[in-house]
């Protein structure tokens, strides 16, 4: 195994395909540490029972906060007064206050809620696709991918559409925040969106209206409501979480039928495979390649590696769903697998709340795009494809089609 200071896990070259090096960490190092561009180290975790043992241990924390030393928090990267109070989302908090901030949202983000939507988000996939007909060629990222699901969960906030590209552009600075000079970079971006977001909340707090941002203002548990930090960071997390995973499941997703023209051929001819094809897409291209960051709690053995307390740990869902030890042939698409026990929407108390919407999506954005252009194909050599420099989401920056 090459020393961890060679592995760069976030060059193009890998990104492409990180599954052979994923699967020899698998057999050789499965608790493998790494330098980050930030210059910590962080422990990737890469089989699938080692990658749902820690999802569900206690022991490996979410708020850094709560176990580092002074001298381990003296060395975090470093984050602005103005964006610390982001770090206070659902998604970065253990219990209790998960459970807190997770029931809160959930009053409002119901199955219901995301199964009203169904209509409108068709309509959204028929208009997008509409607009590029008679073009014949396509950038599906900008034009169709990236455009629905931030479309949906805009307007399922009550965000104005105007405001709708700014958000992506926070998302995607964040999303590629590795290091302090990206950091530094980024802060325009962060600002005016807290700024931008603050003012929002006042006016709906003021002025309630039918939409998820209003319903979460008002939303108590046992008398507990969100503060306007907690839901600001809410706000950042539904927003960046329910649309940039899902523009990878859809754009990635289209490259690996297009790379696999048999199981295309079999989904066209049997469109009520859908539900079990996006299973499948979300296992082979795993959006989410890495869960977010971990802390330990305390001295941990784990697979023979100890983890001193407060270590860095990353588990790699992407490396979970190619393992051997739990799907038979990983490394082949097949749409009708079953049974199909991915873990790309995570395990445990932080598993995702918009698994649902993001299904809903991906069934109909991929239904609606082989339905409405047959003849699809790529429009650039593979191996020219860019893949967005970022730890957590594995995804395209652009996919170039024709049709």
């Amino acid at each position: 195994m090459p020393p961890p200071a060679s592995i760069d896990i976030l060059a193009p070259g890998f990104k492409a395909n990180p599954f052979p090096f994923y699967a020899r960490l698998r057999a050789e190092a499965p608790v493998f540490p790494t330098k980050l561009k930030d210059g910590r180290t962080a422990f990737l975790v890469t089989r699938y029972d080692d990658v749902v043992a820690v999802l569900k241990d206690p022991r490996f924390a979410k708020d850094r906060s709560a176990v580092l030393t002074p001298d381990q928090q003296a060395k975090q990267p470093w984050v602005p007064d103005f964006v610390k109070p982001l770090e206070r989302n659902m998604l970065d908090v253990d219990e209790p206050d998960h459970r807190r901030l997770r029931n809160l949202v959930h009053q409002v983000f119901t199955p219901r809620m995301v199964e009203d939507m169904r209509e409108r988000v068709q309509r959204i996939a028929d208009d997008l696709l509409a607009k590029v007909a008679a073009r014949g060629r396509m950038d599906l990222v900008r034009d169709y991918a990236l455009p629905l699901p931030l479309t949906v969960i805009a307007e399922m906030l009550g965000i104005p559409s105007e405001a709708r590209s700014r958000f992506h552009r926070f998302s995607k600075a964040l999303m590629e925040t590795t290091s302090n000079v990206k950091m530094l970079l980024a802060l325009p971006h962060f600002y005016f969106m807290v700024r931008y977001l603050r003012a929002l909340i006042a006016e709906k707090r003021a002025r309630p209206r039918d939409d998820l941002l209003s319903a979460l203002a008002q939303a108590e548990e046992e008398g507990s409501h969100l503060s306007e930090n907690e839901l600001l960071a809410m706000i950042i997390l539904l927003t960046v979480a329910g649309h940039e995973t899902t523009v990878n499941l859809i754009a990635s997703g289209t490259l690996a039928l297009l790379q696999h023209p048999g199981e295309l051929d079999r989904l066209r001819q049997n469109p009520s495979l859908i539900k079990s094809a996006i299973e499948e897409l979300l296992r082979f291209t795993s959006p989410v390649e890495m869960a977010t960051e971990r802390y330990t709690r305390e001295d941990v053995e784990f697979a023979g590696v100890r983890l001193p307390r407060g270590s860095l740990v990353l588990v790699v869902l992407a490396s979970a769903n190619r393992d051997a030890s739990q799907f038979v042939n990983p490394d082949q698409l097949d749409l009708t697998r079953d049974p199909n026990r991915h873990v790309a929407f995570g395990q445990g108390i932080h598993y995702c709340l918009g698994a649902p919407l993001a299904r809903l999506e991906g069934q109909i954005a991929l239904a609606t795009l082989l339905r409405t252009l047959p003849d699809l194909r790529l429009a650039a050599a593979p191996h020219t494809l860019r893949w967005r420099p970022t730890y957590i989401v594995r995804g395209l920056e652009a996919l170039p089609v024709a049709f």
